[in-house]
């Protein structure tokens, strides 16, 4: 609900989708710089439930800063204020996706990938739509102080997490900075975890994008830029449903061809919805939705895949971190071309995604790179253990962030 909130608040403060765009720019890209961070912290904590209440406290606190300044502060000071608000972001999704194992084990794998992207489609599904309720009867403000209230309620079962407590300590600790330098040197060493991270970055550039556009294609095409917030719904409500059919019919083949095919149907929905009229737009820019769900569920599967049993909480908010660096680098591109020009934007967001499949196509993994997760398991225990909370989680790995989840949909 917060980016939503946001990017009506800008709006409709300013009149200005600029505005909305900058904020939305500024708490995302600060996700990125304190995701890596956070998944070391909550690697080496023995009570990863206390971290990640504290920062969602953190997080409630600085967007609630955010709704008291815009309006009332220059506009380059209330997006310092996202910024820092934003660097407490990540736990919000990876938080919470990296702790699934403590809970999740055994042959649930491929039902707990789909059943957890499920619960970020539905959390995007209504938060989007509450953000347009809340804006068109209360004003935009409150939608987005309501936001801050829904992440305080979540703290309590964050808590609840201390009933699965993570693994004793064995072996020497890295120092937090080469811990995180670790987990980018392990996202750029295993080919398949690169083409998989590089693909969801470059998409979520255009996903960024198409989320500035909603609140313009809402006053453009249906009458009130409110109701591009339930665009966004409608993208979460075909995610939900794409990842709900996965969820009963497990996949066949391997997760990596999925990344592909589904950001190739998100790119179609760009270039329709740029030129879809009235209402036709609501199908359009669903049709995302269709290949947004199983994207995430896939990146699920190939991070789980690919990541070692000691730095599975640092890969996991590492690569989320660098999905909604795309993000954001999306909204920052989106403020001034939305303003000019909504189909070209939404164009350009479509161009976007097929740079993402080109980067699929050009990194090409090594031949045994579909490894099975059971050797990389064998594998890392070999190392040096450097975490407390990875060592928990032998059982199936359900991925993160960005939003992302990981992510801001």
């Amino acid at each position: 609900m917060t980016g939503p909130a946001l990017l009506l608040l800008g709006f409709a403060v300013t009149g200005r989708p600029a505005v909305g765009s900058a904020l939305l720019a500024g708490l995302t890209i600060a996700a990125a710089v304190g995701g890596p961070v956070f998944g070391a912290l909550l690697d080496r904590s023995p009570r990863p439930d206390r971290v990640l209440a504290l920062t969602l406290s953190a997080y409630a606190l600085g967007v609630i800063a955010v709704a008291a300044a815009v309006g009332r502060l220059p506009v380059p000071l209330v997006v310092l204020i996202a910024v820092a608000a934003g660097l407490f972001n990540p736990a919000v999704a990876g938080g919470w996706t990296s702790q699934l194992p403590r809970i999740v084990t055994g042959p649930e794998l491929a039902r707990g990938f789909a059943l957890d992207a499920m619960t970020y489609s539905a959390a995007s599904l209504v938060g989007p739509a509450l953000a347009a309720v809340i804006a068109a009867g209360l004003g935009a403000r409150t939608a987005v102080i309501t936001s801050a209230a829904l992440v305080a309620l979540a703290i309590p079962a964050a808590r609840s997490l201390s009933r699965y407590p993570p693994g004793p300590a064995s072996g020497p600790r890295s120092a937090p900075h080469r811990q995180v330098a670790a987990g980018f040197a392990a996202i750029v060493t295993r080919r398949p975890l690169l083409r998989a991270t590089a693909t969801s970055v470059l998409s979520y550039v255009g996903i960024g994008m198409l989320l500035v556009c909603c609140p313009l294609l809402g006053a453009q095409r249906l009458g009130g830029s409110a109701r591009g917030a339930l665009l966004i719904s409608a993208i979460a409500a075909a995610s939900l449903t794409a990842n709900w059919i996965l969820a009963r019919r497990a996949p066949r083949g391997q997760p990596d061809v999925r990344v592909l095919v589904s950001t190739l149907v998100i790119g179609v929905s760009m270039a329709v919805a740029a030129a879809a009229p009235g209402w036709l737009i609501v199908p359009a820019v669903a049709l995302g939705g269709v290949g947004e769900g199983p994207q995430l569920t896939a990146l699920f599967a190939v991070r789980h895949r690919e990541s070692p049993e000691h730095m599975r909480g640092q890969i996991f908010t590492t690569a989320a971190s660098l999905k909604i660096g795309g993000l954001a680098a999306g909204a920052a591109l989106a403020g001034p071309l939305a303003g000019r020009s909504v189909t070209a934007c939404l164009l350009i967001a479509a161009g976007f995604e097929a740079c993402a499949a080109a980067a699929y196509a050009l990194i090409s993994p090594p031949p045994k790179a579909a490894r099975p997760a059971s050797r990389l398991r064998s594998a890392a225990r070999t190392g040096p253990q450097t975490d407390t909370t990875a060592r928990s989680e032998g059982g199936p790995q359900t991925g993160t962030t960005a939003r992302s989840e990981e992510s801001l949909l």
